[in-house]
């Protein structure tokens, strides 16, 4: 009697106003430094634009309508490059997605700085995160094919989000070299290994890999879709109703 007593009164609590307003504020960021050339960035936004409207993400995203996912996308380079593509969006139907996906799709590349500022990446970032919708879980996804070499540092930026209470995961994608097979393997895996160490934080963080950018299309989507995982009940934590997040303009 008690546990019924108890699941009615948390599902009062779920159907009422404050938890209406966002179940996920979902932030990607892409890596467009010196080393990524115009077909690997073709195959970046190409690849999120082509994960976003996978069925099975669809799915995901669309579960729950009433509490929708919200969106926003960036792509970063050196520590005073941080360029919007997709301001926060509330992704409440199908056509939401198509049109973010068209958008990501016709995107032109623009100049950036060089230099892979990875530490500037996540905070710029994480501020989008803490400036955005209040929703029931925050999620910072970047994707990197190599360590930081300007800015600040990723390892003091982790450091400062680790009780923040969202999650930073990572995508990292192998280098297009020559290298093949088991010397290929190594590069990747030391790559992971720097994200695990001085990148991801927050609850069931964890790095997907990319084997070269012609796989990233695939890694993304196995990323949403684990990052799309239905909330479980026990996580979910009452938050203050946010006003409308204001919209970004891409620059």
């Amino acid at each position: 009697m008690k546990r019924a007593l108890g699941v009615a009164l948390l599902l009062g609590v779920l159907a009422g106003p404050v938890w209406a307003k966002c179940r996920q504020a979902l932030v990607l960021g892409l890596d467009v430094s010196g080393s990524v050339d115009k077909r690997e960035y073709r195959l970046q936004l190409d690849g999120l634009a082509s994960a976003l409207i996978d069925p099975d993400v669809q799915a995901a995203i669309l579960a729950q309508t009433a509490s929708p996912v919200y969106l926003a996308v960036y792509e970063w380079s050196g520590p005073q490059y941080q360029r919007i593509l997709q301001g926060w969006t509330a992704v409440t139907n199908r056509q939401v997605l198509v049109e973010i996906s068209a958008g990501l799709a016709n995107m032109k590349r623009h100049p950036a700085t060089p230099g892979t500022a990875l530490g500037s990446a996540m905070r710029f970032g994480a501020d989008m995160l803490a400036n955005g919708p209040e929703c029931w879980k925050r999620t910072l996804d970047i994707s990197g094919d190599g360590k930081s070499n300007f800015g600040l540092h990723p390892r003091d930026v982790r450091q400062s989000l680790e009780n923040s209470g969202l999650t930073l995961n990572a995508l990292v994608i192998g280098v297009d070299t020559p290298a093949t097979g088991a010397g290929r393997q190594v590069e990747i895996a030391e790559l992971s290994a720097y994200f695990q160490a001085w990148v991801i934080t927050g609850p069931d963080a964890f790095v997907e890999t990319a084997i070269g950018f012609d796989d990233y299309r695939a890694a993304m989507t196995r990323k949403l879709l684990r990052e799309l995982e239905t909330l479980a009940v026990s996580s979910l934590d009452p938050a203050p109703v946010a006003s409308p997040p204001r919209a970004v303009i891409s620059q």
